[in-house]
């Protein structure tokens, strides 16, 4: 099956992951500008009315972007939904991704067939996350048009399955659209996506420790301070298991290697946005952060990130 033609001219096979609090409209439009699809929660607003700013504030940046590089477009952008039944934004934020008609919409903790055909009526596109098999089929069978794979190692809430085994067991399957997430921050892991069957890289973390992203400096500089040695899997925060710095668990007096687990119903999200210790002190990032060496601009880790699937890329035709 062809891309859809929203996703099929990417300079750079990158999906930007929308990050919790981190990404805001700044590193979006960067991101997209450097080439790489960006992306922010529309949670991320608050209050709910500054989704309508940030959303004009997108399309018409990246609007004047194009016009005056007709030679080198910017990528398209994401806003993320969190479509689970605590989200009583829901409603609003998706009557602002009409209004602007956002070209992709990431759904997230639940299939919602009403939001796919939501999306669908203003000519958007739909990837939805999930964490195994069953999960993707009844994503597609709800309406979604692609998949993102949140394998083992992914920043945040994250599965546990090998990339490797996650994506051909879809791929027997499903041939649209496939965002993998899991600890992918070079190049190198860039091309590793594609080669095991996806169509994208989906990269989060590495973006945290940009210089546009709205992310403490503490946050930023434990990123660039650790490695996969520094990720802890638990479910004690959200009730939903992720990945997160231990350093962050150490800080907030807890211990990252006895963690109690966490309850799924404590998990809220919409005008409240989550838990405030969660979010505030704990704080998310994948296995894949060994490759960030220093905070950076964004321009300047996609330069990276493209210089070294290109490498990869050379080393693999010359074998």
């Amino acid at each position: 099956m062809p891309l859809p033609p929203v996703l099929a001219k990417l300079p750079l096979p990158i999906i930007g992951a929308p990050l919790f609090i981190v990404s805001n409209p700044k590193l979006v439009i960067e991101q997209c500008k450097a080439g790489v699809v960006g992306s922010m929660p529309a949670l991320n607003a608050r209050p709910a009315e500054q989704l309508d700013e940030w959303l004009a504030e997108i399309t018409e940046t990246l609007a004047a972007h194009n016009r005056a590089h007709p030679d080198r477009p910017a990528a398209p952008f994401a806003i993320n939904q969190i479509v689970h039944k605590s989200n009583d934004r829901l409603d609003h934020d998706m009557a602002m991704c009409a209004k602007y008609k956002v070209p992709i919409v990431i759904s997230s903790l639940g299939a919602r067939p009403e939001v796919n055909q939501a999306v669908h009526s203003w000519g958007g596109v739909v990837l939805h996350d999930i964490i195994n098999n069953t999960h993707a089929r009844k994503a597609i069978e709800k309406g979604a048009d692609g998949l993102i794979p949140v394998a083992a190692g992914a920043g945040g809430h994250a599965g546990v399955k090998s990339p490797f085994a996650l994506v051909a067991e879809i791929r027997e399957w499903f041939d649209g659209p496939i965002a993998l997430s899991g600890a992918i921050g070079t190049g190198a892991g860039v091309l590793g996506a594609l080669a095991c069957g996806a169509d994208f890289a989906y990269i989060g973390s590495a973006f945290v420790a940009t210089e546009e992203a709205r992310a403490v400096d503490g946050y930023k500089q434990m990123i660039v301070d650790s490695n996969s040695d520094d990720i802890v899997y638990s479910s004690l925060f959200t009730g939903v298991h992720g990945n997160y710095l231990a350093p962050s668990i150490r800080n907030a007096g807890l211990d990252p290697d006895h963690l109690p687990e966490g309850d799924i119903s404590t998990m809220r999200f919409g005008s409240e946005g989550g838990p405030k210790k969660a979010w505030k002190d704990i704080w998310g990032c994948g296995q894949g952060i060994g490759a960030v060496k220093k905070v950076v601009p964004v321009a300047e880790l996609v330069a990276r990130l493209k210089r070294e699937y290109e490498e990869a890329r050379r080393r693999i035709c010359a074998c």
